[in-house]
């Protein structure tokens, strides 16, 4: 294909303001993913889509293997979708408590 341009498992993003740090999940519009590097704010960086990462939970939930996950406002995975926004499916079940948890990312829309 001429048209192709690359696979879009990583995208180059610009960091926000407070920067990102590398394993933060990073939302951009409706782009959910793990800031594979790190940067200082409007400086540019990796942005990994897709795939399954170890990312912050609520400590005190239990996940299991394929519930549905989602981003609080303060960017840590939950199971509780009202005003938060929805991720991907737990990877493997996780404790509660446990302050991380085996997230695979959903990489379409």
């Amino acid at each position: 294909m001429r048209n192709f341009i690359q696979p879009g498992k990583v995208l180059t993003a610009v960091a926000p303001s407070g920067g990102v740090v590398s394993g933060q999940l990073v939302q951009v519009g409706l782009i959910i993913g793990v800031a594979a590097t790190s940067a200082a704010e409007g400086e540019q960086y990796e942005l990994a889509l897709g795939e399954v990462y170890e990312l912050p939970k609520v400590s005190a939930q239990a996940w299991t293997m394929g519930a549905a996950i989602y981003m609080d406002a303060t960017g840590i995975a939950t199971t509780v979708a009202t005003d938060n926004t929805k991720i991907g499916v737990a990877a493997a079940a996780a404790a509660n408590p446990s302050g991380s948890g085996l997230v695979r990312l959903n990489d379409n829309f």
